[in-house]
């Protein structure tokens, strides 16, 4: 049953201004939202309902030039929306939340909490004592969900105490972009694929979430995590579990999250020292343009690592010996997030005798910031052959803008708002999950304090440390640069 309130906690901050607000505009100029639906921002800061709508018509302005929408809708929008102060640490501020939704709480309320995890089990205390943690309520929380398997479990148990699972919705923003759900739908839809989808067909696996920018005012909340928890923890394991789970018996909730699980339990531990490498980028030129060190920008020494890359491999039988290569990291030279599924060569060549190479099949999907799905394929060169035969690897790709040219592209918070307010929780993330990712990473880091690791530099503005390079080459793989 959809819920007749959602209730944004941080509405007044970065998250809410550049992703929330406009995609719940976005979602209500198309007619998603239901007419009863009413949006209630809360933070500490007393800036009022108008203070609140101000805010918002400042942030869903571009959506509005852009789509050249009546000023109508805006107002349609703007009416929905009520501010109710609220401070996480003063369990008292909580009553006047209650009071002003206490009408509200029998249609269902949604409440989505974009807040420093250290104030998750206060604010949960504070819903509890002003009513709004009842049986009609359900809680959608942004990470980080810890530093570790230990604090996860905490902040997970003081959660339980009071949502169960079932109306606990664990917010992974990969999940909801248009082209990792196509990645289901391109396995599991098309019989081309899913024959080949093994470790006989396929070779090898990269994925690679690039950035360009460095700490962008994050210094706190970065230094304290690094790549290996920010991105590889949840983003990269997630697409990993994606690309090789098996086949769910059908597309619900539960069915999808269960074949995750899975994959996530049968991830080898990884030999620190051989299948991982870590580094910290040095000051150097992205796009051009010179950019100072990670040391520079935190202004004291730290071994926290801002690129990683890592050999990791699924134990079981579909992908006996099939590697998975993950890279990430700041300041690198373009921002891209993308998977590459490498298939094994032909067994024979028909063509060498006539002077003809041949590569192998390649299927390239792109997350960001282009979303597209290629797959290369080799053909025949025109031509008369008198000098023989000459094969050419061709690129057949689908540019999703292109192929639904007549379909607006989504920012992925649509999809996980409107879910929210429905109650669909196919593309949240279960608390299994979490801990299986939590306990891969966490032998990482312990690996890491054995061999006594710490970051190689980089420049800003290259692919990592050499050693990044070497972790594939020794393979004969090349990292999709």
């Amino acid at each position: 049953m959809p819920a007749r309130t959602l209730l944004l906690f941080g509405a007044t901050g970065d998250l809410a201004r550049r992703m929330l607000l406009p995609s719940l505009f976005g979602l209500d100029a198309d007619g998603l939202l239901h007419e009863g639906l009413a949006i209630v921002g809360t933070a500490r800061h007393a800036i009022g309902d108008d203070g609140f709508r101000e805010s918002a018509a400042t942030a869903v302005e571009p959506i509005l030039a852009d789509r050249k929408l009546d000023g109508a809708v805006l107002e349609r929008f703007l009416a929905r929306l009520s501010y109710v102060p609220a401070d996480a640490s003063d369990l008292a501020s909580f009553a006047a939340l209650g009071e002003a939704l206490r009408d509200r709480i029998d249609g269902g309320i949604a409440i989505f909490l974009s807040t420093a995890p250290s104030l998750f089990g206060s604010t949960i205390a504070g819903l509890e004592q002003a009513g709004l943690a009842g049986p009609k309520t359900r809680l959608a929380l942004e990470k980080p969900l810890g530093q570790d398997l230990a604090s996860s479990r905490e902040i997970n148990d003081a959660v339980a105490r009071v949502f169960p699972e079932d109306r606990t919705f664990r917010i992974d923003h990969y999940l909801g972009k248009e082209t990792v759900q196509n990645l289901l739908a391109m396995r599991f839809g098309n019989v081309l694929f899913e024959p080949l989808w093994n470790a006989s067909g396929i070779e090898h696996v990269q994925i690679t979430i690039s950035e360009t920018v460095g700490l962008e005012g994050r210094t706190g909340y970065f230094d304290g995590m690094g790549s290996l928890r920010d991105m590889v923890q949840n983003h990269m394991l997630q697409l990993l579990a994606l690309v090789a789970m098996e086949a769910p018996a059908q597309f619900s909730a539960n069915a999808v999250r269960d074949e995750k699980v899975k994959v996530l339990r049968s991830l080898r531990p990884l030999d620190a020292a051989r299948e991982s490498v870590i580094g910290q980028y040095t000051a150097g030129a992205v796009a051009g343009q010179p950019v100072p060190g990670y040391l520079d920008e935190l202004g004291v020494h730290s071994d926290t690592e801002t690129f990683v890359a890592l050999k990791a491999h699924v134990d079981n039988w579909r992908w006996h010996g099939v590697p998975f290569y993950l890279r990430t990291g700041k300041r690198l030279p373009v921002r891209r997030s993308e998977i590459i599924v490498q298939f094994r060569a032909v067994p024979h060549s028909m063509f060498s005798g006539r002077g003809a190479a041949l590569r192998p099949n390649r299927l390239v999907i792109g997350i960001q910031p282009e979303e597209n799905i290629g797959l290369t394929i080799m053909a025949k060169q025109p031509g008369l052959d008198r000098q023989g035969i000459r094969l050419r690897e061709v690129p057949l790709d689908i540019g999703m803008a292109n192929a639904f040219a007549d379909v607006r592209r989504r920012i992925a918070y649509e999809r996980l708002l409107i879910d929210l307010i429905e109650g669909e929780s196919t593309l949240f993330v279960r608390r299994d999950e979490v801990e299986a990712q939590w306990h891969w990473i966490d032998a990482i880091r312990s690996g890491w304090d054995e061999a006594g690791m710490r970051p190689k530099a980089y420049a800003a503005g290259t692919w990592g440390p050499a050693a990044a390079i070497a972790l594939t080459e020794r393979d004969g793989v090349s990292w999709n640069d």
